[in-house]
């Protein structure tokens, strides 16, 4: 697997598992566009903001199926990505509503998942990788000419 980093993403917030720190450097790259596209003139496309809300479902996804290959115990973890999905449907239901700032949503995302990261993601990280050390990994012989 090729890994593109364009440098959105923090070092600090890399958790070591390049399929998942490739995700996380894409969903800070579409927060970094929306407010970009929302600090200029012209309309908020609130569609750019469903593609964001639909690929962190499918970034949570992607968690899940790493954890269920490796092993590692994602229950907790499954619960907090479905009660924060939630609250940030209802955040941009606001904003869609004009009841909520489109830069407070949008600062709201950007901190939940800095923090997420930090706190939830690089213990799931070690998690994954400590199931993959102790998987039996079946070694066969090279056959030769």
């Amino acid at each position: 697997m090729e890994i593109n980093l364009l440098g959105v993403l923090p070092e600090a917030l890399l958790i070591d598992l390049p399929e998942i720190d490739v995700q996380h450097e894409e969903i800070f790259r579409r927060i970094e566009q929306l407010k970009a596209d929302c600090y200029g003139s012209g309309p908020v496309s609130f569609d750019e903001f469903d593609g964001l809300l639909d690929y962190l479902k499918h970034h949570f996804s992607t968690e899940e199926s790493v954890a269920a290959e490796a092993g590692a115990s994602f229950g907790e973890h499954a619960k907090i990505h479905r009660q924060n999905l939630r609250k940030l449907r209802k955040a941009f239901d606001e904003v869609r509503q004009g009841t909520r700032d489109v830069h407070s949503f949008l600062r709201y995302v950007e901190y939940w998942f800095e923090r997420h990261i930090n706190e939830e993601d690089k213990p799931f990280a070690s998690s994954v990788r400590e199931c993959r050390l102790k998987s039996p990994v079946a070694i066969l012989p090279e056959s030769g000419p």
